[in-house]
């Protein structure tokens, strides 16, 4: 899937794309850059009706590219090395949404397949 990136664009579009390939994962978008090894807090995220270019640091105009193959430091890097974007990925779990953190080496596929079984054995 090829998400465009542009100023104009609102946050809340690139996030319905993403849900819509991984129905169990969430993209959030960050005020400032992630702390490695620390949590992201909801203060710190970004409104989903602002727009990319109130958002991020680097203002090139594109698509990012998003692969179930993709790794969520992949991801992840590839928002903020070429946009400027500083985004998190969560997985839900039941009614929650649980932060997925960036140092695992699972896909964004494989994740969203725990998200899909973590829900089946919340219901």
């Amino acid at each position: 899937m090829k998400i465009l990136i542009n100023d104009k664009r609102k946050i809340y579009a690139v996030q319905e794309s993403f849900t819509e390939m991984f129905p169990y994962l969430k993209l959030e978008f960050l005020v400032k850059p992630h702390q490695s090894g620390g949590a992201s807090s909801k203060k710190l995220m970004e409104s989903s009706s602002k727009t990319i270019g109130e958002c991020r640091t680097v203002h090139s105009n594109g698509t990012m590219t998003i692969l179930p193959k993709m790794t969520v430091v992949d991801l992840e890097g590839g928002f903020s090395d070429t946009f400027g974007l500083s985004v998190r990925v969560f997985r839900k779990s039941g009614t929650a949404w649980l932060e997925v953190p960036s140092s695992n080496s699972f896909t964004l596929n494989e994740e969203n397949q725990i998200g899909e079984e973590m829900n089946k054995l919340e219901q």
